[in-house]
């Protein structure tokens, strides 16, 4: 089932359903049609974007099932032919375009790249004589064993690629059919192709004029070598069956609830995200997603000094998320849920269960064992997991939101796949790693960009950054042990733009400027950062215009409608300055107003050969922890679940009870199991 078919939906029916619903199939064959209508869908027009245009916070707060709101999609044209593209919004309720606009595509770059763009770049590099010749004198002449892998183009001064739809080529050979054909680069070698035209406008060469042979295949039996035989099964069950339920696209578990909604550029996203205390809903989060996110690679070679690459918005996070299986990539009582997205021609496709959901225990929530009272307490952690994956080319990524018993939330970016590779010039080189002989995995960054509009106890909002301090000494502190924090209120936009700082363990409030708790202190939530490197190119490196969002750790913008992107809307050859930066020149003030945090998270991976073939997970993420938001702990009602008496013991229980010398080990209490997902 999809989101929209939980919610009940149909597309007359939009008076009642709720104005976050994702678009269902016959909305996105009505806005095709209506397009269509218009004159603006020829035999090469392709359709980018395509997701509700949602409407503005207000209304969607004040909105009651009967009461309709105007039902607005995004649509990104693109006319092949032409070259053109046109930013639109189309309401599907009154049936009109509501704006249209020209892109210019100098200035604001393209769309994201098509599917059918794969299949024109292996067309137009092997019919040009230069690039075969180029093959040849690597000793490559069979191009059926050629594979092209097209690349997003960046932007990095060359004049003839301005305003021009660009693909850069970076080639691979493949020696038979389940060949990992990442184990040998064609080395020195990348082609610039124009794909209006259809030709390739350049062709960088190095030295590095060969093909690494050392097979890849992790499925070929003689690569991998036997499979253990050592490991006992796990089993995992919920005999009684889970504790949420999903109804009408809301999604509740113990206190939470969420809205889920999926769009074909960032995939899931959470909506209306609270917690019920004392009998009342408080929100907490209104939208979460992740907005952006930037691959930039370190190698210094022509060939592949260009590579940096925007995930969610040159290759669409949703359009290529995964169909879960269960055993594989999720393990346990799973409900799945079906995504619909628009392709290129405008044509909804269902991904069959994109978007996976489960509780699994997370070891020891809270425990005390008291031998002055004669008591022994332990309750188990649990948590909610809701997720999807994508596979963009090499890389697969999986993101995870948890909800936590005790209000805890998290988003786990799980990165693995195969590291990109390219001819290795051997020695000492310090830009990439060899893997296997003459194979280079670059160093290189994985930079997320979570966008999260937080409602902590309603729109008015603030966020302070608070230090941990040493306390010098002084009459006050006379032994010179104190240590206490520091807490600086971010005003106005150019104030929100920091970085995070963990020698002084640096994490950023989100406070209520209109509700305080019981003890008269503003209910808040924390966001602890990992503090991991940010964009590590130079000042002057060309991606840096185009990645400015991943320069800093966090951003604060004031809520607007539309501003919906860390690095803006088409970022396909923009030049930089969209997205954040352009969203902070205002300077706004931020200080009790309804503000978005944006943070940026992700990974700085220098490969090691344990990467190779195929990389073990590794992980990103980030933390909001609630912070006087609960007058107490909210999880003392959590009961003992064991079943037994062995994880709780009171007086009448004996000594013997109570002992640590008798106290089981909880094997647990670092962690939960992890599912075996694949991702990039």
């Amino acid at each position: 089932m999809t989101i929209a078919e939980v919610q009940g939906v149909s597309v007359g029916r939009t008076a009642s359903r709720h104005p976050l619903s994702p678009l269902e199939a016959p909305e996105i064959a009505d806005l095709r049609e209506l397009l269509s209508r218009e004159g603006l869908v020829t035999d090469s027009t392709r359709f980018s974007y395509v997701a509700v245009r949602e409407p503005d916070k207000r209304d969607v707060l004040q909105w009651r099932p009967g009461v309709p709101l105007p039902r607005e999609v995004a649509v990104l044209l693109t006319d092949l032919a032409a070259g053109t593209v046109e930013d639109l919004v189309v309401d599907l309720s009154s049936r009109r375009i509501v704006s249209r606009r020209a892109v210019d595509t100098a200035a604001e770059g393209f769309g994201p790249v098509f599917d059918e763009d794969f299949e024109a770049v292996d067309r137009i590099v092997k019919s040009d004589e230069a690039y075969v010749e180029a093959l040849a004198r690597r000793g490559v002449t069979d191009l059926d064993k050629v594979i092209v892998v097209a690349l997003s183009a960046g932007v990095f001064g060359y004049e003839d690629e301005v305003g021009v739809r660009m693909i850069r080529v970076l080639a691979f050979l493949r020696n038979h059919p389940t060949d990992s054909y990442w184990a040998h680069p064609i080395g020195g070698l990348v082609a610039h192709v124009d794909l209006q035209s259809e030709r390739v406008v350049r062709l960088v060469e190095t030295e590095l004029a060969f093909v690494p042979e050392t097979s890849g295949d992790y499925l070929d039996p003689e690569v991998r070598g036997p499979e253990r035989t050592t490991l006992k099964p796990i089993s995992i069950s919920q005999p009684e069956g889970v504790s949420f339920t999903l109804e009408e696209g809301v999604l509740s578990w113990e206190n939470w609830s969420v809205r889920l909604g999926f769009n074909g550029r960032e995939g899931l996203t959470l909506h209306q995200l609270g917690f019920r205390d004392g009998g009342v809903d408080r929100p907490i989060l209104y939208r979460g997603s992740v907005s952006e996110m930037v691959v930039n690679y370190g190698d210094t070679s022509p060939t592949n000094a260009w590579q940096n690459y925007y995930d969610v918005s040159e290759y669409q996070f949703g359009r290529l998320a995964n169909s879960l299986e269960l055993g594989c990539d999720c393990v346990g009582d799973i409900t799945y849920v079906d995504a619909v997205v628009a392709d290129d021609l405008g044509r909804a496709q269902t991904i069959r269960n994109a978007i996976c959901i489960h509780e699994e225990d997370y070891g020891i929530l809270w425990k005390h064992n008291d031998a002055i009272n004669g008591t022994s307490e332990t309750r188990r952690q649990r948590r909610l997991v809701i997720s999807f994956f994508v596979t963009v080319g090499n890389y697969d990524y999986g993101f995870y939101w948890y909800l936590y018993l005790d209000g805890k939330i998290e988003l786990e970016a799980k990165a693995t796949g195969i590291v990109f590779t390219n001819a290795h010039p051997g020695g000492d080189y310090p830009y990439a790693t060899e893997v296997a002989p003459g194979l280079g995995a670059p160093v290189h960054q994985h930079l997320f960009s979570a966008r999260l509009d937080l409602t902590v106890d309603g729109v008015a909002n603030a966020v302070e950054e608070i230090d941990a301090v040493r306390v010098p000494k002084s009459e006050e502190n006379p032994w010179g042990n104190a240590f206490a924090r520091t807490h600086t209120r971010l005003a106005t936009e150019s104030e929100g733009i920091r970085d995070a700082d963990n020698r002084v363990d640096r994490v950023w409030r989100i406070l209520s400027t209109d509700r305080t708790n019981y003890l008269g202190q503003p209910t808040s939530y924390l966001l602890f950062p990992e503090g991991k490197p940010t964009l590590l190119a130079d000042e002057d490196a060309y991606i840096r215009p185009r990645a400015e969002f991943a320069t800093h750790h966090l951003w604060v913008t004031r809520y607007d409608r539309d501003e919906m992107w860390a690095a803006g809307r088409t970022t396909n050859q923009n030049p930089g300055g969209s997205g954040l930066p352009a969203y902070v020149r205002a300077d706004r003030s931020i200080d009790g107003e309804d503000v978005v945090v944006w943070h940026t998270f992700g990974l700085t991976h220098f490969p090691r050969t344990e990467d190779w073939p195929v990389m073990p997970v590794d992980y990103a993420g980030f933390t909001l922890v609630p912070h006087g938001f609960f007058d107490r702990n909210p999880t003392i009602d959590v009961p003992d679940q064991s079943g037994g008496d062995h994880c709780s013991a009171s007086a009448a229980g004996g000594e013997a009870d109570h002992g640590l010398a008798n106290a089981a080990p909880d094997h647990d209490a670092d962690g939960a199991h992890r599912h075996q997902h694949h991702g990039h």
